[in-house]
C-alpha cells in the first residue's frame, strides 16, 4: 500500500502519487479539496498511481462535483486503465472529464 498525495506542480497542474484505494482514501482526503481551489483551470495527472479501485473513481467523482460547483475547470489526463475500466462499467468515461485521457 502506498500512501497517496496531491503534488502541486504550478499553474493549476497536480500530480496524484500513490494509491487511489479504500485503504488510502479516508474522510480527511474526501473533505480536502483547498489544492482545487488554488485555480480555476486544473489539471490531474493520475500516471503515478500505483493502484486503484472503486474508491479512487468514488474520489475522482467528488472531485468533479466540487469543481462544478466552484466553477472549476477540471480534467484529468494518464488515467490507469484500471480506473478507466471502472468508469466504463458505469458510462462515467464518456464525459468531458475523461476526454484528455492518455493510456
Amino acid at each position: 500500500m502506498s500512501k497517496l498525495a496531491v503534488i502541486d506542480q504550478g499553474a493549476g497542474q497536480f500530480v496524484v502519487d500513490g494509491d487511489l484505494t479504500f485503504a488510502t482514501i479516508d474522510k480527511k482526503t474526501v473533505k480536502s479539496f483547498d489544492f482545487l481551489n488554488t485555480t480555476k483551470f486544473a489539471t490531474i495527472d493520475l500516471g503515478r498511481v500505483t493502484c486503484t479501485d472503486s474508491a479512487g473513481l468514488a474520489l475522482m467523482i467528488e472531485w468533479i462535483k466540487h469543481a462544478r460547483y466552484n466553477r472549476i475547470q477540471l480534467r484529468f489526463k494518464n488515467i490507469p486503465k484500471q480506473l478507466h475500466n471502472l468508469a466504463k462499467l458505469s458510462g462515467f468515461d464518456k464525459s468531458s472529464y475523461f476526454a484528455t485521457t492518455e493510456l
